[in-house]
């Protein structure tokens, strides 16, 4: 199987970094187009009005959104890899597992939760995991500080 077309979802956290590094690494070395993704997560207000607030909020979330995407486009370009970037609205593990058939491979980052913290919060890298279309390769956290 080859690598073509490569999906690096975003959160614009410091933890998504070295996936993205290394997601763009790969891209380099196999000749593979990245597309960048950024959900802007919906779930939070799934059950509030549309008002001021929210709209705000959206707002500031977009421009998250933009920045975490400029990230992934400014190291593609230092990599020489190109980088097609987009920001969506929706649900975050519906979002890319949704995109997962049109892709031959997923990088993402996963703070590597376990125990309480993983029950209680559960992992988007890990519903990717078991659902997506196509393969995807995590990358833990704990290796920014290696």
């Amino acid at each position: 199987m080859s690598f073509k077309k490569i999906l690096i979802p975003t959160d614009g956290s410091e933890y998504t970094k070295v996936a993205i590094q290394k997601g763009l690494t790969l891209a380099e070395q196999i000749g593979a187009e990245v597309t960048a993704l950024y959900v802007m997560d919906q779930t939070p207000f799934v059950n509030m009005p549309m008002d001021s607030t929210t709209v705000t909020i959206h707002s500031i979330l977009k421009d998250e959104g933009k920045q975490a995407l400029d990230y992934v486009k400014k190291l593609g370009e230092e990599k020489g890899v190109k980088v097609d970037a987009r920001i969506e609205d929706g649900f975050p593990v519906r979002n890319i597992l949704d995109h997962s058939k049109n892709f031959d491979l997923i990088v993402m980052g996963t703070l590597g939760r376990s125990g309480v913290s993983k029950l209680l919060m559960g992992s988007v890298a890990e519903k990717v995991v078991r659902h997506a279309d196509c393969p995807v390769m995590v990358v833990r956290a704990h290796e920014v500080d290696e």
